[in-house]
C-alpha cells in the first residue's frame, strides 16, 4: 500500500474513534449510555440499523459470494421488508410503551424471570460469537496485507472499538454510525464505477451483464422446492422472514438502535427506511461482486485468491501439482478471452460454460491440495476475492478508501454488538438478579465494565476463529441456530395468550435442543432453522398448556 492509502485508512479510523469519544464526552445517565438519549430522528434510526447489520463481513464476503455463486444470495433478504412491517405494527409500540432498555425486559412481565433470563442468555451466546466474527473479518485483511500476527491485529481492532464504545455508550454508536454509513456508501459506489471503467472499452455495462448472465451469475430467483438448497425464493421469503423478524425484533443490537428513536413514529419510519433500502443495497453489493467476476474474464486472476496460503502451498511437496494447475488455469483464461473477443458476433454461452466448469474444477483441485498439504490453512478463498481486486487493481488512494469502508463497517457493527451485550448483561442479568438497588452511576459503570469484558471475549473468539465456508454465511448460520427459539418466545408473548411462563420456558429449552440436533444431523438449509425453532416453541408450549388445563379441569 502507498503512503496516501495509509493516510486515508488511518485517518478514517482515527476520526471515528476521536469523534465518537469527543461528541459523547461528559457525565452520562442510563438513558444516554444504554438508550442513546432516545432523541434520534427517523433517518438516524434507519442509518444506525443499516450500519449495525452492514458489518465488514458484508463488504468483504458478499462480493466473493457473488463471484463464485452469482446473485442468488440476495434471496436471503426477500422476507426482510415483510418483517419490518410486522415489527413496526407489534414490537415497537409495546417496547416504547413499556419504556424498556432491552427487548427481554418485556418477557418477564409477560411470562416470568427465568424465561427472560433464558432468552437473554441465548442472545448473549450467539451475539458474543457474532461480535468475535466482526472483529476477525477485517483482521484477516491487515494480516494478509502486512503479514502481521492475526492475534495481535484482533487485539488492536477490538481495542479501538472498545475505547469509544466505553467512552460514549449507545450515543457514541449512534453518532459515529452516520459518518460510517457515508464512508461505506461512497466507497462501494466508487468501486463499482472503477470496475466498469477498467473493463475493455468495447465492453459496456449491458455487455458485461450479458457475459455475467451467460456465466450463470444472474440467476437471482430460484423457485426450486428443495429444503437442502440454501438459497431459494421459498427459503428466503419464509426462513429469511423469520430470520429478519428475530434479528430486528428480538436482537438487542438492533432493538437498541430503534429504541433510541424519539417517538414510536420515528422508530417505525426508521425501520421502514431500512426495509426499503436493505434489499437494493445487498443487490448492489452482489452486483459489485459480479462485475469483479466480469473484470477477471479479461484480466489475469490467481488460481487461488488467498495469496498468502498460495505462497505457502508453493513451498510444499504439492508445488509440482500446483504448477500444472496454474498452467491449466492460464490456458483456460486465454480460451475465455478468445471467446469474449468474438462476443459481439458470437454470443454463445454453450461455448463458455464448459470452460467455466473446467476452471471451477481446476480451482477445486487447488483447494484439495490446500486441505491435504496445509490442513491448518483455510481452503476456501471466497472472502479474499474482493480484497485481492482492491489491492491489485485499484489506484492509489482508492485502496485506502475501500479498506476504510470495510473497517468502518466492522467498527460500526462491533460497537453496536458490544453495547447490546453490555446492556443485556447489565439490565437483564446483573441488575435484575444480582445487584438490584444501586444508583444510576453504578449501573452506568457496570455497563462500561461489561463492554470491556464482552470486548475481550469477542477478541478471544476472533483469535481462535477460522473461515467457515464464507464469513457472511457463517454469521447467518450462527444467528439461525439461536434466533428461531428466541423469536418463538416473543411470538408466544405477543400473540398466544394461552401459553404460560413455565410452559414457554420448557418449550424454548426443548426447541433449542431440537434445532441443534437438526443442524448437526439433518441436511437442511440453515434458513429453515429459524422457522423450525419458532414453531417448535409455539407448538410445544401450546401442547403443554393444553395438557395442564386438562389436568386442572379433571382435578
Amino acid at each position: 500500500m502507498s503512503t496516501i492509502d495509509w493516510v486515508v485508512l488511518l485517518g478514517t479510523l482515527a476520526f471515528i474513534v476521536i469523534y465518537g469519544s469527543w461528541v459523547t464526552r461528559g457525565k452520562q445517565n442510563m438513558d444516554d449510555f444504554l438508550g442513546g438519549g432516545k432523541d434520534a430522528k427517523w433517518w438516524a434510526v434507519g442509518l444506525s440499523v443499516m450500519a449495525t447489520q452492514a458489518s465488514a463481513i458484508t463488504f468483504m464476503s458478499t462480493p466473493g459470494q457473488a463471484f463464485h455463486d452469482g446473485m442468488g444470495f440476495v434471496q436471503v433478504y426477500f422476507g426482510l421488508p415483510l418483517a419490518m412491517v410486522v415489527i413496526c405494527i407489534t414490537f415497537i409500540p409495546i417496547f416504547h410503551s413499556l419504556k424498556v432498555y432491552t427487548a427481554y425486559e418485556f418477557l418477564e412481565q409477560r411470562f416470568n424471570l427465568k424465561t427472560r433470563t433464558l432468552t437473554a442468555s441465548l442472545f448473549l451466546m450467539q451475539r458474543g460469537l457474532g461480535a468475535g466474527l466482526t472483529i476477525f473479518a477485517p483482521a484477516i485483511i491487515l494480516s494478509t496485507i502486512l503479514g502481521w500476527n492475526l492475534g495481535l491485529l484482533n487485539v488492536i481492532l477490538g481495542g479501538l472499538v472498545i475505547i469509544y464504545t466505553v467512552a460514549g455508550g449507545s450515543k457514541a454508536v449512534n453518532v459515529t454510525q452516520k459518518s460510517q454509513m457515508a464512508i461505506i456508501l461512497v466507497g462501494m459506489v466508487t468501486a463499482f464505477i472503477v470496475i466498469l471503467n477498467a473493463l475493455p472499452t468495447d465492453i459496456t455495462f449491458s455487455k458485461a451483464m450479458q457475459i455475467a448472465g451467460a456465466s450463470d451469475k444472474l440467476n437471482i430467483v430460484n423457485f426450486d422446492i428443495d429444503m437442502s438448497n440454501r438459497y431459494t425464493f421459498w427459503s428466503g421469503i419464509t426462513g429469511g422472514f423469520f430470520l429478519a423478524l428475530s434479528y430486528f425484533g428480538t436482537d438487542q443490537s438492533q432493538v437498541g438502535r430503534y429504541l433510541s428513536g424519539k417517538s414510536i413514529r420515528e422508530s417505525q419510519l426508521g425501520l421502514i427506511f431500512n426495509g426499503l433500502l436493505k434489499v437494493p443495497m445487498q443487490f448492489f453489493i452482489l452486483l459489485v461482486g459480479v462485475m469483479v467476476f466480469v473484470f477477471f474474464q479479461f484480466n489475469a486472476s490467481p488460481v487461488f485468491f488467498n495469496t498468502s496460503t498460495l505462497n505457502k502451498l508453493e513451498k510444499t511437496s504439492a508445488n509440482a501439482q500446483l504448477e500444472i494447475l496454474k498452467t491449466r488455469h492460464d490456458s483456460l483464461t486465454l480460451v475465455k478471452q478468445n471467446i469474449f473477443a468474438q462476443w459481439n458476433e458470437i454470443q454463445s454461452p454453450e461455448r463458455l460454460r464448459p470452460i467455466l466448469a473446467a476452471e471451477k474444477q481446476n480451482r477445486e483441485q487447488v483447494k484439495s491440495l490446500v486441505e491435504t498439504h496445509l490442513p491448518k490453512e483455510e481452503k476456501n478463498d471466497k472472502d479474499y476475492v474482493f480484497i485481492h481486486f482492491i489491492l491489485t487493481h485499484l489506484p492509489q488512494g482508492l485502496i485506502g478508501l475501500l479498506l476504510a469502508v470495510i473497517f468502518a463497517a466492522s467498527m460500526s457493527s462491533t460497537a453496536s454488538e458490544l453495547n447490546a451485550l453490555a446492556a443485556t448483561s447489565t439490565i437483564d442479568i446483573y441488575k435484575r438478579s444480582f445487584v438490584k438497588h444501586k444508583d444510576e452511576d453504578h449501573y452506568v459503570n457496570a455497563s462500561k465494565a461489561f463492554t470491556i469484558v464482552w470486548g475481550m471475549i469477542a477478541i478471544g473468539f476472533a483469535s481462535i476463529a477460522s473461515l467457515f465456508e464464507n464469513l457472511i454465511q457463517f454469521v447467518n448460520i450462527v444467528g439461525s441456530i439461536f434466533y428461531g427459539t428466541i423469536l418463538g418466545v416473543f411470538v408466544a408473548a405477543f400473540y398466544v395468550k394461552s401459553i404460560r411462563g413455565n410452559h414457554v420456558f420448557i418449550a424454548a429449552c426443548m426447541s433449542q435442543v431440537i434445532v441443534l440436533c437438526i443442524y448437526f444431523f439433518v441436511p437442511i438449509s440453515y434458513l429453515w432453522l429459524n422457522v423450525i425453532g419458532c414453531f417448535n416453541v409455539i407448538i410445544i408450549g401450546t401442547v403443554l398448556s393444553t395438557i395442564m388445563k386438562n389436568e386442572e379441569a379433571l382435578s
